[in-house]
C-alpha cells in the first residue's frame, strides 16, 4: 500500500491560509479539480471547532449550491479531517485565483448569517445538534479579513515538500 499519497506531500509547516489547487482528475472526457480551501495555519493555531466547522459546511454549501453559476460547477464541499479548512471539488480546471471572488462572497454570507442553519434538522443531518453559528460567523469573518489583505503570491501557491531518497531507499520530505 502506498503511504505517501499526494496530499501528504504538502509541506504543512509552510502552508498558509489560502486557496490551493490540490489535484486534478480526468474522468472520461471531463476534468475535476480539487481545491484546498485552507483557513488555518496547520499545527500552529487552533483548528476550527467541530461544531463551527459543521455550520460552515452547511452554510457555504447552501450558498454555493444556490449560486447561479457555481451550483452547476460544484461537485463537493466538505471539511478536512484536520479541521483546518475545506475541500472544494469543481468541474473543469479553474485557477485557484478564480475562486477568490465566490469564496469571499460565500464567507461574507456566513459572517452575516442570521437564522436557522439550513439542513440542521434530524431529518436532514446526521448530527443536527452539533452546530455553532456564532463561532462559524466569527471564523468566516476572520477568513474574509485574511483573504482580503493577504499577499496573492502566497495564498494561491501550494508549498510542496521535496522528496529525498536516502541510501537505504527510505523517502522523506524536506522543506
Amino acid at each position: 500500500m502506498e503511504k505517501l499519497i499526494p496530499s501528504f506531500s504538502i509541506d504543512h509547516t509552510r502552508i498558509v491560509p489560502g486557496i490551493f489547487e490540490s489535484r486534478v482528475d480526468t474522468l472520461g472526457n471531463e476534468t475535476a479539480t480539487t481545491f484546498d480551501i485552507r483557513m488555518k495555519l496547520p499545527n500552529q493555531e487552533p483548528a476550527v471547532a467541530p461544531a463551527a466547522m459543521h455550520t460552515l459546511e452547511h452554510l457555504v454549501a447552501t450558498y454555493l449550491r444556490n449560486h447561479e453559476y457555481w451550483k452547476d460547477q460544484l461537485l463537493y464541499w466538505g471539511p478536512m479531517g484536520c479541521l483546518t479548512g475545506f475541500y472544494m471539488i469543481v468541474k473543469g480546471r479553474p485557477k485557484a485565483s478564480e475562486l477568490l471572488p465566490i469564496l469571499l462572497d460565500a464567507f461574507r454570507y456566513v459572517s452575516a448569517y442570521q437564522g436557522d442553519v439550513p439542513g440542521a434538522t434530524p431529518q436532514n443531518c446526521g448530527n443536527y445538534l452539533m452546530h455553532d453559528l456564532p463561532m462559524a460567523r466569527w471564523e468566516a469573518a476572520r477568513y474574509v479579513e485574511y483573504l482580503t489583505h493577504a499577499d496573492p503570491a502566497k495564498i494561491f501557491t501550494y508549498p510542496k515538500a521535496e522528496a529525498l531518497t536516502l541510501d537505504d531507499g527510505a523517502v522523506f520530505f524536506d522543506s
